[in-house]
């Protein structure tokens, strides 16, 4: 077998915590090779060993078979190892090209019009039309991942290793970006690919490394294993399906809105009953944030009514929303959903202080009672209620930021994007934690591009094509053709 890759029994602790355990894998080359797990599996430490980021304890990596007891990372990049991080490793006030070739010697003097050259011609091979002038901080998050990959050919690497690739991007791009994959697969490069998407996963890779507390579970081809099984061994547990059969609707009438436009909507109807998870589905632009905010009162209405519990009421800020027992976990939980610097104990309480307080001051007792009531109810995974949210993974953070709309006892619960970016384990116990509030009697609207997890939860779908409604799908009738049909035509709604 040609292994061009070999990490071989690496084993890393921080103080007394084990972050890698004796951890073997390798890679041949031209071989598109996932690693998934959990967060806190060990994934990010393992990168970091192989790209020098950090020394390992024990173990040896081998590199054509080569072995290195310890890598420094110009050895690494020396070596054609180009790691792709999350967070880009771009200067945003330099133009494209300059970020491709930035550190790099080419002639006695700078030459931009042939770096503007080579930019273009590594654009052209992934067929994409970037500007080679244009500053990164105006590029898109599809474009910036193609100035990383663009950045590492240009640098001759035989290996890349890809975190999170697709996590910043919509559903055309990053299909855009698994065609590129496949393309470097093609001209002989080795992909190592870490990912929550799993079915990401079963489109490109061809092998699958499963980690766990720091330990390697199984190294699988993908053609002999099924999802479910993955998702066991990545969990050390059996799960349940994503779909479920039960319903708890009722037909109470929580939330209804009449003719709403605004926010670039036109003419919106529906509504929610008590105990139903109403899906929203709608391509990039179709709109499907800007109602959730302009329903929570974060964003304007420019007419329409709205109902909740069939009393006419009047949204004009998201403090009118909550008080009406309407909460809001947004999208990006990190910018909008959670205080980061903060603590669990603070962010959990921060909505509901008007409540736990007399006079200028905040009961401490009743503070400690709902941030420690939340953490057990919701199972956060936290140290304790003064643990900073930041240092929390992104499923806990999510929870978090679930937890502070039901310390205010919120009825009506808008999910926007419930599980995106976070791993495998945590989606599950989110799913766990949604049907658990529906069969409580709350009402919950999911906003989801995830196919599986809308057909899987939802009790019915409304599908949203330029903003404004195009369809309406009951249990019996969902498919995928059927709602993308309607996410891309419209046809005009009214409920």
């Amino acid at each position: 077998m040609d292994y061009i890759l070999e990490i071989e029994n690496i084993s890393k602790s921080y103080g007394g915590i084990k972050a890698l355990v004796d951890v073997s894998i390798s890679c041949v080359k031209g071989e598109i090779h996932a690693i998934v797990g959990e967060n806190g599996a060990g994934k990010s430490t393992l990168i970091k060993a192989v790209s020098g980021a950090v020394s390992f304890d024990s173990g040896v990596i081998k590199i054509s078979g080569i072995p290195y007891q310890k890598l420094t990372p110009k050895q690494s990049k020396d070596l054609g190892i180009e790691v792709i991080y999350q967070e880009f490793n771009l200067v945003d006030s330099l133009s494209a090209a300059e970020n491709i070739f930035l550190g790099e010697k080419i002639g006695r003097f700078v030459d931009h019009r042939i770096l503007e050259a080579r930019a273009l011609e590594l654009f052209k091979r992934f067929d994409v039309k970037i500007d080679p002038k244009r500053p990164v901080m105006y590029l898109s998050p599809a474009e910036k991942q193609i100035i990383e990959i663009s950045k590492a050919i240009y640098k001759q690497a035989r290996i890349i290793i890809m975190d999170e690739p697709t996590s910043p991007l919509t559903n055309k791009e990053a299909d855009r970006l698994l065609n590129i994959v496949k393309e470097l697969k093609q001209s002989g490069i080795t992909i190592i690919y870490i990912t929550h998407r799993l079915d990401e996963v079963y489109k490109i890779c061809d092998r699958v490394t499963i980690l766990r507390d720091g330990r390697k579970i199984n190294t699988l081809n993908l053609s002999d294993t099924t999802k479910k099984t993955l998702i066991e061994l990545m969990v050390g547990r059996e799960v349940q399906n994503t779909e479920r059969h039960e319903t708890y609707v009722s037909d109470v009438e929580m939330l209804k809105v009449e003719h709403l436009y605004g926010n670039g909507l036109k003419d919106i109807n529906f509504s929610l009953r008590k105990g139903e998870i109403l899906g929203f589905f709608g391509l990039v632009g179709a709109g499907r944030t800007e109602l959730m905010r302009m329903i929570f009162g974060a964003d304007h209405k420019i007419k329409g009514n709205t109902y909740v519990k069939e009393q006419l009421v009047d949204i004009k800020s998201p403090e009118k929303a909550m008080s009406l027992g309407i909460g809001l976990i947004p999208e990006d939980r990190k910018e909008q959903g959670c205080f980061l610097e903060m603590s669990v104990k603070w962010n959990v309480v921060v909505t509901s202080l008007k409540a736990i307080s007399k006079m200028l001051f905040v009961d401490p007792h009743q503070e400690q009672e709902i941030s420690d009531r939340m953490i057990d109810s919701l199972r956060i995974k936290t140290y304790g209620s003064s643990q900073l949210v930041k240092n929390l993974s992104g499923g806990n953070q999510q929870k978090v930021a679930i937890a502070k709309m039901l310390a205010l006892e919120s009825e009506i619960l808008i999910f926007d994007e419930p599980t995106r970016g976070i791993d495998v384990g945590a989606r599950f116990e989110i799913y766990q934690l949604m049907i658990e509030l529906v069969k409580q009697g709350k009402s919950i609207i999911m906003v989801s591009s995830d196919m599986e997890e809308l057909i899987g939860m939802s009790d019915r779908v409304l599908v949203l094509c330029e903003k404004t409604l195009s369809g309406e799908l009951m249990k019996h009738e969902f498919s995928r053709s059927k709602i993308l049909e309607l996410a891309s035509s419209v046809k005009g709604l009214s409920l």
